[in-house]
């Protein structure tokens, strides 16, 4: 049987080539050809993603009629994509960690993830060595969670203010796992679920291959956190069966939604029969003060009816700790615990005694308060380069998470990020966290590095933007930084 390929329609790849919004020529800027120009773009969609690798493009009548050019452009762009052999090596495409040999020499600010806090890492898992016996003589099957964990984790929510039983918890591996698993019961192939414009891209990635059908509700300016009109509007309309926030420190933009915020959206979610589910995997990387922060989302819905919590050891301590975790009512953590075992069956036994033992013995808020520390100044000296460096660049410092969401001055996100593999720094583009390729003038940068390490990623961006502005980004021999 033949293999199923997917196609692009003329039309479709039409609106995508003409979501890459480039900086006007300035004087002196080498202009390629037409058909080089339609060659590149439709090599950056699938640099990015937007344009499945192998899949089977338009004819050229068809694509020519839609793009309002001639057709000799279109075969001449197809010929260069063939004799280049696009899409083939696919470069990294910026969020996926770089291969440890590759880390001496190139920057990545693909992966929002800091080093493990030590030594509160060794002595977490020494402690769960210490615990695991008496969980070595059992199955070691745990689909809800090992009790000690579950009961752990619903009183720290019961401390947090809102009322939490074990029965309304259950432990995944990590966050990713989480929303997995809520997406396959309540979402469903075909279902709507709505997501902040921008949004976190592996997340985004996970509900499109679920089958999904994305409905994108944009945020407001700045760090201002959501347009909840707007939002009501599209949760009344499109009646989306879930709808997916970050309502602390939101990834990409930093945004922090105050109270009236949780409280109005958690009102119209519960108004549209919607199951909104709340990611605070960032909630604990507040930088800027001590400060009680705005309530939980799930303080305006305690029973669990309306709002579904995710959250993770992942960001706030280290990404290699799996552990996430959800909080719901009692009847859906029952629901995705059944589901669970035509999944993963479980989280490891022993990563969750270590967050156990984090998490009883105080090391959690000793390790999250040197995160917080390094992330503050990782921050601090990040902003001060890329402004020295990058002047025309735009955005506005947050007070938590790991992100700064940067308006590139008119550049290309997309042709910023090749560039950047060719000059050795890796940074995801703006597309990324987007849908229908929206926010091509933007690129994410993680606190991951400070010092003179800050200060080389940004000089590495700034020859990056210069390599884009001179037009020297595309056609030329596919990056060579790889992920397996």
């Amino acid at each position: 049987m033949a293999q199923w390929t997917s196609a692009v329609g003329a039309g479709q790849l039409a609106r995508l080539l003409g979501s890459q919004q480039d900086r006007p020529a300035g004087p002196g800027t080498r202009r390629p050809p037409a058909y080089r120009a339609l060659a590149d773009g439709i090599r950056l969609l699938v640099l990015e993603g937007r344009v499945p690798v192998a899949a089977r493009l338009p004819a050229e009548r068809e694509l020519a009629l839609a793009l309002t050019v001639s057709r000799t452009t279109v075969a001449a762009a197809y010929e260069a994509l063939r004799a280049e052999g696009a899409g083939t090596p696919l470069p990294a495409r910026g969020l996926e960690p770089l291969p440890p040999e590759a880390l001496g020499s190139v920057i990545d600010l693909g992966c929002a993830a800091l080093p493990a806090p030590e030594p509160w890492l060794t002595r977490a898992v020494q402690g769960a060595l210490e615990e695991l016996p008496p969980y070595a003589h059992t199955h070691g099957d745990y689909p809800a969670g090992l009790p000690a964990l579950r009961t752990m984790i619903a009183e720290r929510y019961t401390a947090r203010g809102i009322p939490t039983m074990p029965e309304q918890i259950m432990v995944t591996t990590g966050a990713m796992g989480a929303i997995d698993a809520i997406c396959h019961l309540f979402g469903g192939r075909g279902e709507r679920i709505a997501v902040e414009s921008p949004s976190y891209a592996n997340i985004l990635q996970l509900m499109r291959e679920a089958g999904a059908r994305l409905v994108p509700v944009a945020m407001a300016e700045g760090l201002a956190g959501w347009d909840v009109d707007r939002w009501r509007q599209v949760l009344r309309e499109a009646a989306p069966r879930i709808a997916y926030v970050v309502a602390d420190f939101h990834n990409p933009t930093g945004a922090l939604a105050d109270d009236d915020q949780r409280r109005r959206l958690v009102d119209a979610a519960r108004a549209a029969g919607t199951v909104l589910v709340a990611d605070e995997t960032m909630s604990e990387l507040r930088l800027d003060d001590d400060a009680e922060g705005p309530r939980p989302v799930c303080a305006f819905d305690p029973a669990g009816s309306t709002v579904v919590t995710v959250g993770s050891a992942s960001k706030a301590f280290w990404a290699g700790m799996r552990i996430g975790w959800v909080r719901a009512a009692p009847d859906v953590v029952r629901s995705l615990v059944a589901a669970r075992a035509y999944a993963d069956m479980g989280t490891p036994v022993l990563e969750q005694l270590a967050v156990n033992w984090l998490f009883s013995t105080g090391g959690w808020e000793q390790a999250v308060a040197v995160r917080r520390a390094q992330a503050r100044q990782n921050r601090d000296e990040l902003v001060a380069a890329v402004r020295r460096e990058l002047p025309d660049w735009e955005f506005e410092v947050p007070s938590g998470g790991l992100t700064l969401w940067v308006r590139t001055g008119g550049l290309s996100g997309s042709r910023l990020a090749e560039a950047g593999e060719r000059v050795g720094v890796r940074v995801p583009s703006g597309p990324r966290f987007g849908v229908d390729g929206a926010f091509e003038g933007y690129v994410r940068l993680p606190f991951t590095v400070g010092g003179a390490v800050a200060e080389e990623a940004a000089a590495r961006l700034a020859a990056a933007a210069r390599l884009v502005e001179k037009g020297g980004v595309g056609g030329g021999e596919a990056p060579r930084t790889f992920v397996a």
